[in-house]
């Protein structure tokens, strides 16, 4: 079997991020050998076209994946629509209180968010008591090392009577990986992309939950909540390294 390879690329404006680069774009995949130079082209062209600008700092990162691979089912879609930014936020939060979680810890997390708005990674929250976890405080926590199997990518769609949406790909696919570990009680995220309002709350128990207003068009700011029962190493490693498929075992 060929090697696999975990594929990471990260572009800012104004220099590296952690040199106070402006976060331009990000993207993550598990490709084999014979696919690498395609992805990779695929991860270039995501990052020079974006709408938050031209990056002036581009960084791909390549590794062999070692350790065997356990498949992860992807979550189940439900679409809301709704008519505003106020609308939106008002019901993920009722979506994340459906999962468990206090109001004041909900509306504390959101704060948490707003002032953190500028950091790439997940923002990991306390569900019980709305503090962040996580001390990457200007990194947070990148979710990495998980890639769709596309014959399981295909027959979800169609179970779902779905059109290919590239975004929403990788959305559930993140989100999958997040909420198949027993300790996250549910996501809530949108991203700091201006030109795309549409966001999501996801748990084990509900699904991939999409709404359509969660922020206002041109705004750059946006941002991902993990809220947790525990954290600790193990978790932080089963986020950023254990290399997952997202799809069904049995369709190979």
């Amino acid at each position: 079997m060929d090697n696999l390879f975990n594929v990471r690329m990260r572009a800012a404006k104004g220099g590296a991020h952690e040199e106070g680069g402006r976060h331009i774009s990000g993207g993550e995949l598990i490709t084999t050998h014979e696919e690498l130079r395609k992805q990779i082209h695929r991860l270039v062209d995501k990052a020079f076209a974006h709408s938050r600008g031209m990056p002036d700092f581009f960084q791909v990162k390549v590794e062999v994946i070692e350790s065997p691979l356990s498949f992860v089912p992807p979550l189940s879609p439900i679409h809301y629509v709704v008519p505003s930014v106020l609308k939106g936020r008002l019901l993920a939060k009722k979506r994340l209180a459906t999962c468990g979680i206090n109001d004041l810890v909900i509306e504390k997390a959101f704060q948490l968010l707003e002032e953190h708005s500028h950091v790439r990674g997940a923002l990991i929250i306390d569900a019980k008591t709305g503090e962040r976890l996580d001390k990457n405080f200007d990194r947070g926590v990148r979710v990495s090392a998980f890639s769709w199997k596309e014959q399981s990518y295909e027959e979800w769609l169609s179970r779902h009577r779905l059109t290919k949406q590239e975004r929403m790909k990788d959305a559930v696919a993140l989100a999958s990986k997040v909420c198949a570990h027993p300790w996250t009680v549910a996501e809530v995220c949108w991203s700091d992309d201006p030109d795309y309002v549409t966001g999501y709350v996801a748990s084990s128990t509900f699904g991939y939950e999409r709404i359509s207003h969660m922020k206002k068009r041109g705004d750059e700011r946006g941002g991902r909540l993990l809220f947790v029962e525990n954290y600790d190493e193990t978790y932080l490693r089963y986020l950023e390294e254990k290399p997952v498929w997202i799809g069904w075992e049995e369709l190979g």
